[in-house]
């Protein structure tokens, strides 16, 4: 199926997704996650990778709150009440990040803080031929832990576990009901091995790349890992690229797999904290696991058609536009439009629009008088 994400100004649809499940008793919150933001800085619209020696000019640039905010943002935009916990930088960098958070995503800040005398890490991203080349630069936050030792309560928390260490509000979130997702980054250590990754155990499902998967598997293809993971955690994903991606869920013996959108890639900053976002949203509504699967894809799809990370995540808006667009086609395949059909009823027909103040693409614009 091809795809066109149909962009327009940045406001959205006010959609609930869990509107229909909500009860007076709930959680305030319904993903709560931690980690750090960055400050991103996103060149698009090079020819090539920057060569050594020279000077490269980018057609494209954006600015926005990068690191976990890429996660929070994602969530914010599919009508999920996101609450995070974050140390901001005590700069001006840090306090871009934190009013694009909590005025234009209307993100929860109330467990993060303001580090005083800590500047905001940075990361400066170059998108080309839908790849990426990422230079950071930041020193690890004071001390104290931006993570409160009891998070407050929500339906799912998002975490990326680290091998070899342990988050101790993991536990604690999960003995409160609350539903943990955790993703991984690359083992430097190079063992792989799940033992190192001890609050897997306390985790709802698990979401690696295929490559991640198998090295910690030792399985010879993706499927087979997947289903050897379950052995570990209830819900295991694995994400197969341009393949799409495959899930095993041990609970109900179901499996799915559903193959990946056809896009021009842009810049896939943050595509998979969009994925995870999706998947999230659509576990929390009570959806089938292939329907999960089919919009956690779709919602990375178009977030890769934009540069940046917390820049590119799509809203209901811009899911809508899609559904809209794709049916517009004259030759779309009728099983490929089937896959989506369950969107349908959740697209209203009429949406109420609101103002959105999303991050803008240049810091520091003087307002107009």
């Amino acid at each position: 199926m091809t795809a066109s994400n149909g962009k327009g100004p940045y406001r959205t649809a006010q959609f609930d997704p869990l509107a229909e499940l909500r009860r007076s008793d709930d959680p305030p919150w319904d993903v709560y996650l931690t980690g750090t933001v960055f400050l991103d800085i996103i060149f698009t619209g090079l020819d090539s990778a920057p060569v050594r020696g020279t000077e490269s000019w980018a057609r494209g640039m954006g600015s926005s709150p990068g690191g976990v905010a890429n996660m929070a943002t994602a969530l914010a935009r599919l009508g999920l009440r996101t609450s995070l916990a974050a140390a901001f930088g005590d700069d001006h960098y840090g306090e871009y990040c934190w009013d694009a958070l909590e005025q234009g995503e209307r993100i929860d800040l109330s467990a993060s803080r303001t580090a005083p005398g800590w500047h905001s890490p940075v990361t400066v991203s170059m998108a080309y031929e839908g790849e990426r080349t990422m230079v950071s630069h930041g020193h690890e936050p004071p001390p104290e832990e931006p993570a409160p030792d009891c998070p407050p309560r929500a339906r799912a928390a998002v975490a990326s576990l680290t091998p070899g260490t342990s988050a101790h509000w993991i536990a604690g979130a999960a003995s409160t009901g609350t539903r943990i997702f955790a993703d991984v980054g690359w083992d430097d250590t190079g063992r792989w091995d799940l033992a190192g990754l001890p609050d897997l155990r306390h985790c709802e499902a698990f979401l690696p790349n295929a490559e991640e998967a198998m090295r910690y598997t030792g399985a010879s293809c993706p499927r087979a890992a997947a289903h050897a993971l379950t052995e570990h955690v209830p819900l295991a994903v694995v994400t197969l690229g341009a393949e799409g991606a495959y899930a095993v869920d041990r609970r109900t013996g179901e499996s799915a797999e559903v193959p990946a959108i056809a896009v021009e890639a842009m810049d896939p900053t943050g595509a998979g904290d969009v994925f995870v976002a999706g998947f999230v949203t659509g576990t929390l509504a009570g959806w089938p696991l292939a329907d999960r699967l089919a919009f956690a894809g779709l919602t990375a799809a178009l977030s890769v058609q934009e540069f940046g990370g917390s820049l590119s995540a799509p809203g209901w808006a811009e899911i809508a536009a899609w559904w809209r667009r794709v049916q517009s086609y004259d030759h779309q395949d009728p099983a490929a439009l089937g896959r989506y059909a369950f969107l349908q009823p959740l697209l209203p027909e009429t949406t109420r629009s609101w103002p959105l103040r999303r991050a803008v693409p240049t810091i520091g614009f003087r307002s107009s008088a």
